[in-house]
């Protein structure tokens, strides 16, 4: 899903993005509801920033990649970390484009996301190729999620994968 973020893009940084885990649902410009088997997730823009809520039986977890006042938690390279039942990686990767080719992979970013039913893109009106966009999906017992910042004042690309799955338990 392609939607126009019904505001002014404001001249943010990608190194001003920050992570947290466990933050409650902040105001979103625009969310996807979506069941993937037993689970619910939703992908919410806030911006230049994103939210995943992911819901099941066995608990509960927030991510949110934002430019977050007053967070002591810049935006990793990477993260592992166990939530109750569940095992959480994050990864965050910044490109750093020319003009052209910043171009080219928005346009290419945004057509992937736009047509996936598990995606989710907002642009904003007057900044061509300023977007957050988003894809998630279920494989094999684990959710992941893809997203994607864009900020072409600067040719800078934050790009973040994350995978949460259920821990094997043991047999004794």
């Amino acid at each position: 899903m392609l939607t126009t973020i019904k505001t002014a893009y404001t001249d943010t940084r990608a190194a001003d993005l920050a992570w947290a885990l466990g933050r409650e649902p902040l105001p979103a410009l625009a969310v996807l509801d979506l069941q993937l088997d037993d689970v619910k997730v939703q992908l919410r823009l806030l911006g230049a920033s994103h939210q995943v809520l992911l819901e099941e039986e066995s608990g509960s977890c927030s991510e949110t990649v934002a430019c977050m006042p007053g967070s002591s938690t810049p935006l990793p390279l990477g993260v592992a970390k166990r939530i109750g039942d569940w095992e959480y990686e994050f990864a965050a990767h910044v490109e750093t484009l020319s003009r052209g080719s910043f171009a080219g992979r928005a346009q290419e970013l945004l057509a992937l996301v736009a047509e996936h039913p598990y995606g989710l893109a907002g642009t904003f009106p007057g900044a061509p190729h300023a977007f957050t966009a988003m894809l998630a999906q279920r494989e094999c017992g684990q959710v992941r999620w893809r997203t994607w910042h864009a900020y072409p004042q600067e040719g800078r690309l934050v790009a973040t994968r994350t995978r949460v799955g259920v821990r094997a338990v043991a047999a004794l």
